[in-house]
């Protein structure tokens, strides 16, 4: 679909819209003094330096990530604190887990910008239908209220059947830079502009947009943002947050309460996850999920696993507390869905932990074989 004539042209347009908007200084967001928010300063104590990862990890590329609902819902794992890495598949895990307070933890700083995109856009969405039309640039339908209870399908033809409108699009990021301004994160030129193209991207892709790894073309196994959309778990039930309206408002409110928390930092580093687990100490509150993605593969070919595992130890939790995986087809695992390129996995924390202390975890083939 990289090739698709039609998103030529979209990508195109956008193209000279980033070019223009690069040349007239866009908004004044990026002029102004911010004065850090109570929220900036959260995000400042627990985050560490940031490091490099080679995809600009906008969307997932996990087509199984529905699939671990009804294991979650089986084991009755709801309220706690939720951590997470990655892009908005963290806002169908929060919707259905409903935490008191998410961190979003990551070790690219791109992804603390994503996320500050991501919580603009629920500041000016009163409605999934008016988010999913400013996270691509469409016009907001008429009556708006009306969408409430509109099938995702629906609300993905409307957003598939419409064109963004150029002319609009200069007003729509001024819009959208002035929201982030607000949230009281001090930010550079460059962290704008940055910003700006994530935008630029859901606006020119919209529902065709696939995870992109730099340099490499998408795998077409990987699914598309619509696809994520209107995809059903392992009961065959919707699940995306978007699906429906009392999950997407779930996680507006708690973003709207400063309560998803975009943290800089590495899982096996030595300060942001133990910066996290204090802070859930001083809330009182235990970890009840934690969405690892496949990081796990990675911090094993760093030599890091353990340092992941000791950093996850610390964490409060207790026996119900999971961590959700997900494995990708090129490790020879049969895919319970055909074209799924990925399996998700649920996982007691404590058996890991125990695991991984008993030495039966050696490489990443024990970790994801058992």
């Amino acid at each position: 679909m990289g090739g698709h004539h039609t998103r030529k042209i979209a990508a195109g347009i956008v193209l000279l819209l980033v070019t223009a908007g690069a040349l007239l200084g866009r908004s004044g967001a990026q002029n102004r003094t911010q004065s850090p928010s109570a929220f900036a300063r959260q995000i400042a104590e627990l985050s560490e330096k940031g490091g490099y990862f080679d995809t600009d990890n906008l969307i997932s590329n996990e087509g199984s990530y529905l699939q671990v609902l009804p294991d979650l819902r089986r084991r009755h794992i709801s309220g706690g604190a939720y951590i997470g890495v990655g892009p908005d598949q963290n806002f169908t895990y929060i919707a259905e887990v409903r935490p008191s307070v998410a961190f979003i933890i990551d070790i690219r700083r791109d992804n603390l910008l994503l996320h500050l995109l991501f919580k603009a856009l629920f500041g000016l969405a009163r409605t999934r239908v008016e988010y999913l039309s400013l996270l691509t640039g469409r016009p907001v339908p008429p009556d708006v209220d009306s969408w409430r209870t509109a099938p995702i399908a629906r609300i993905a033809d409307y957003i598939d059947k419409t064109p963004f409108e150029p002319a609009a699009i200069a007003a729509l990021r001024t819009r959208v830079d002035d929201a982030i301004a607000r949230i009281g994160v001090p930010l550079s030129k460059d962290d704008f502009e940055t910003i700006d193209r994530f935008h630029r991207r859901f606006i020119a892709d919209a529902l065709l947009m696939r995870f992109q790894s730099l340099g490499r073309s998408p795998q077409m196994y990987y699914p598309t943002y619509r696809q994520m959309l209107v995809d059903t778990d392992a009961d065959g039930h919707e699940g995306n947050f978007l699906a429906a309206e009392d999950a997407f408002q779930f996680v507006k409110n708690l973003q709207a309460k400063d309560l998803v928390i975009p943290v800089v930092g590495n899982v096996s580093g030595a300060t942001a996850m133990t910066a996290i687990a204090k802070a859930l100490e001083r809330r009182g509150e235990r970890m009840s999920v934690f969405y690892a993605s496949n990081v796990e593969f990675y911090l094993f070919g760093e030599g890091t696993f353990d340092r992941f595992v000791e950093n996850l130890a610390r964490l409060p939790h207790n026996s119900s507390s999971v961590l959700i995986r997900s494995v990708f087809r090129y490790f020879g695992r049969t895919m319970p869905r055909p074209g799924d390129g990925s399996v998700s996995q649920v996982e007691p924390i404590e058996r890991l932990l125990s695991e991984t202390a008993s030495g039966r975890i050696q490489r990443y083939g024990d970790l994801v074989s058992r």
